[in-house]
């Protein structure tokens, strides 16, 4: 592991160095990742610092752990007294990383007087370092800085206009106040739901309406909004303000949303809605920095594309049936909607949560802030250079920047910190790890992993516990002390949690667990594939349980593991008695888990290769299929197994296959001699022909469309006459 990462020193800051760019959704951290395809490791300095021997650093393990020749000197105040040392770094060339991110300003600053290229800032010191007296977390720092070196892919970008149309939307004087206050910058228009306190002004700088917003939709640069009771203001307004006719429904666009009104939001979502700002007035400085924000809207901005979409493995419909929703629910913008057989991804409005791409069963819908596989890789660097450096237990909390970097830095100035075993991961959004990246994280060795989650994103979790849900099971179904789902000894956990001090309340409760990792097994390679990224690493743990099992008493795992609904593996079930061999649910799988036989009527089905989607048993037009979730490992899994077959029936006439036995004998069953087309046996036998001896047959007939006797015609008088018999016999057999 050390190899890989010897001195590959990034340019970015990987953890609380302020943003450089003009970039939507940007966060401090999200830009890591890994990448197979990454460029050769570059030589590079690598300056350590005890932040004036507040804490710990053991240099000579660090250096062993990433593979450095020697190990680095060790300073106490880099950032003052020792600044020649991070002069000299710059001067000898090659990548700088510093182990520091409170002082990256004045780094920059003195690299870019040097003419020297941008460091890479690491936060050591929260994260590990100042993690109570007597601790030592070197092994901490060292994965850390190695993950911290780890490429990734950059996600794309799309360009967003604003002219700077900005709508204020609130009550009295205060808006108007608003509005003119962003005169200079923008260009604001005032809507009043409640005129209050609101005065007439000698100089019509901002256009004033009243009326509600009904209706809001889109992001920074396209929103639309509905206002009902829209009316303008009369401009002969003398003492108060006078409003014209009002209407109801007019509808209007704008760039930029200034929302006062103190209701409930315009927007899903609108802490990540680009470009609206819902400002509580009873805050103090709310407004204030809303209106500081906003003005600086206008002109081109470049947004992240979140996630990919891949039509081709998409299970959402097929020939008219709805099958997988799971994104469409998951979305908490609305940034998802139905397309026909497909789905469509609305990149303005999409905040980046990840959801979509957490819970999607085929990997259709993938986040690329960053890719899965380099998630992955991020993740098994930084447990693998812990573990190479002696490190035990390790427990991945996986958090936001924003939300989890606050809870630990509040941890570490007034509390002991993180234990020096619980390993930081930073991403954009933790509600983007699915099962996959879970089971990895555990198969490249963590004994845990938290997923830290912020209360006012409560709302927003389902698809997260769901998708934890499924891991523990599958790891409870694994046996041989992997964890039991929703027990203390669970192994992944979903933490909603604002507090410092409940953090470390879940964190302190974690079980002692038996490791997993065997020492001569290695991390699992990622895959760009959701469901080959999952299989393989559960493949991995699978093993892992066996080899645990054979140590223990009462064996290993098991094989098949039944799991919660909804969960993207499984088995299909047919019932033999109603099937016709129709082969419409083969026809509409999107994930070809269900095939038919060229040489004979059958139904085969790949059980590995099955998401779960619904499809199949939503077209079945005799609604024999079930569904079963669970997780075979066993090898018939990889391999068609059929589910239903039949022998073919052949042509009385020229012996050729068509149909199956089944079905053309419920067909004359149904119809011959009960339906005057089939009332003779001749007219029946045609029935019994494939395609080309039926139309032979009918041809060579004297009368080929005659029909039998026909039942004569029902009247009222026929059936009011068997209700008069049926009570005839009633009262006789009364009496």
């Amino acid at each position: 592991m050390a190899d890989t990462t010897q001195n590959k020193f990034l340019s970015e800051t990987q953890d609380d160095a302020p943003g450089r760019s003009r970039t939507l959704g940007a966060a401090d951290g999200a830009s890591g990742g890994a990448s197979s395809a990454s460029s050769a490791p570059a030589q590079g300095h690598l300056l350590l610092c005890s932040c004036d021997k507040t804490m710990s650093v053991d240099a000579g393990l660090i250096a062993s752990a990433l593979g450095i020749d020697a190990a680095p000197p060790v300073f106490d105040q880099l950032c003052r007294a020792q600044m020649p040392g991070f002069e000299k770094a710059l001067a000898a060339g090659g990548p700088v990383m510093v182990a520091c991110t409170q002082e990256a300003p004045l780094f920059s600053e003195v690299a870019g007087l040097a003419g020297a290229a941008e460091p890479t800032f690491v936060n050591i010191r929260e994260r590990a370092g100042w993690c109570g007296k007597g601790r030592d977390a070197s092994a901490k720092m060292a994965g850390l800085l190695a993950e911290a070196t780890v490429e990734a892919r950059p996600a794309e970008t799309m360009a967003i206009e604003s002219e700077g149309v900005c709508l204020v939307y609130g009550s009295g004087q205060a808006a108007i106040d608003a509005a003119q206050r962003l005169a200079g910058r923008l260009s604001p228009t005032v809507v009043l739901h409640d005129v209050g306190d609101a005065q007439p002004d000698a100089r019509g700088d901002v256009p004033v309406f009243k009326g509600r917003i009904a209706k809001a939709a889109g992001a920074l640069g396209a929103f639309e909004v509905v206002v009902d009771g829209y009316a303008p203001m009369v401009p002969s307004s003398r003492d108060a303000l006078a409003f014209m006719m009002p209407r109801n429904g007019a509808a209007s666009r704008c760039d930029i949303i200034m929302d006062m009104s103190g209701g409930d939001p315009l927007l899903a979502d609108a802490e990540r809605r680009d470009g609206y700002f819902r400002v509580d007035m009873r805050a103090p400085g709310a407004l204030e920095r809303a209106l500081f924000d906003a003005a600086d809207l206008v002109g081109t901005f470049e947004k992240p594309l979140y996630v990919r979409y891949d039509a081709g493995i998409c299970a959402h419909a097929r020939s008219g049936k709805v099958g997988c929703r799971m994104c469409l629910e998951a979305c908490p913008v609305g940034a998802i909607a139905p397309d026909g057989e497909q789905i469509v991804v609305d990149q303005t409005v999409c905040g980046g949560c990840g959801t979509c791409h957490a819970t999607c069963p085929t990997g259709a819908v993938a986040y690329a802030y960053p890719a899965r596989d380099d998630t992955v890789a991020r993740i098994q660097v930084l447990l693998g250079t812990y573990a190479e450096a002696g490190g035990t237990a390790p427990v991945l909390l996986i958090h936001e920047q924003e939300h989890g970097g606050a809870l630990i830095a509040a941890l570490a100035r007034y509390g002991d910190g993180l234990a020096p075993n619980v390993l930081p991961l930073s991403l954009y959004t933790a509600t983007q790890v699915g099962h996959d990246v879970l089971a990895h994280a555990l198969a490249a060795g963590a004994h845990h992993v938290v997923v830290l989650a912020s209360e006012q994103k409560r709302g927003e979790l389902d698809a997260a516990a769901r998708e934890i849900e499924l891991m523990n099971a599958l790891l409870a179904g694994m046996g041989a002390g992997m964890g039991d789902a929703g027990s203390p000894g669970a192994r992944v956990h979903l933490v909603v949690a604002d507090d410092p001090d409940a953090l470390t309340e879940a964190l302190a409760g974690l079980a002692e667990v038996p490791s997993m990792l065997a020492a001569s097994e290695g991390a699992p390679a990622p895959s760009a594939g959701k469901r080959e990224n999952a299989r393989v690493a559960i493949t991995q743990l699978h093993a892992m349980a066996r080899t645990a099992g054979a140590q223990q008493a009462g064996g290993g795992s098991i094989d098949v593991i039944p799991l919660p609904d909804a969960a993207p593996y499984g088995q299909i079930h047919i019932n033999a008695n109603g099937c016709t061999l129709c082969l419409a649910c083969v026809s509409v799988c999107p994930a070809n888990a269900l095939a038919d036989n060229a040489e004979r009527p059958e139904v085969s089905f790949t059980e590995a290769a099955c998401v779960q989607c619904g499809l199949c048993r939503a077209t079945c037009p005799e609604q024999v299929i079930t569904l079963e979730p669970r997780y075979n490992f066993s090898p018939s899994a990889l391999s068609p197994t059929v589910l239903h077959g039949e022998e073919p029936f052949e042509c009385i006439s020229c012996g050729k296959p068509f149909g199956t036995k089944s079905t053309i004998q419920r067909v004359m069953d149904t119809l011959a001699g009960k339906h005057p087309m089939f009332a003779d046996s001749a007219q029946a036998r045609v029935m019994q022909m494939c395609e080309d001896c039926r139309v032979i047959a009918m041809s060579e007939m004297e009368t080929p469309l005659a029909v039998g006797a026909r039942p004569s015609v029902r009247t009222t008088a026929d059936y009011l006459a068997e209700r008069a018999e049926a009570a005839t016999d009633t009262d006789d057999a009364a009496g």
